[in-house]
């Protein structure tokens, strides 16, 4: 049997919500699942997961220069659908990016939203 990849929405979802205080949201409705951090009404998002699309595709929070590399890359990774497309990229879970380099672009993404949280948030995670 293959083992499961990053590729499926539950893997997607959980890899998400294991980061320190992560939840979901669904603020746009069916469709797109937004994991945030910070807390449910100051929270920061920091992964779009849009599962109304096939392929599915997630959105994270990406360092400048590294979405530049990425996109030039991989097919798979593209600018932020309707997000700021210099500090978000969007990937189409299509099995094309390796998981391992997948997981580390949530755990980047996570890393940089926290960054950007008050003081009192950031120790709330510890």
């Amino acid at each position: 049997m293959p083992r499961p990849t990053l590729t499926t929405l539950n893997a997607v979802e959980r890899a998400c919500l294991a980061k320190a205080g992560a939840l979901r949201d669904r603020p746009f409705g069916a469709g797109t699942l937004v994991v945030k951090v910070g807390g449910r009404k100051g929270g920061r998002i920091f992964a779009l997961i849009a599962e109304d699309r096939e392929p599915p595709a997630i959105s994270l929070k990406c360092e400048p220069e590294l979405s530049e590399l990425l996109r030039s890359s991989y097919d798979a990774v593209r600018p932020g659908y309707h997000l700021n497309k210099r500090h978000w990229i969007t990937v189409t879970l299509d099995g094309s990016l390796p998981d391992a380099y997948l997981l580390e672009l949530i755990d980047m993404s996570h890393r940089l939203v926290v960054a950007k949280l008050g003081a009192a948030a950031r120790r709330a995670l510890q």
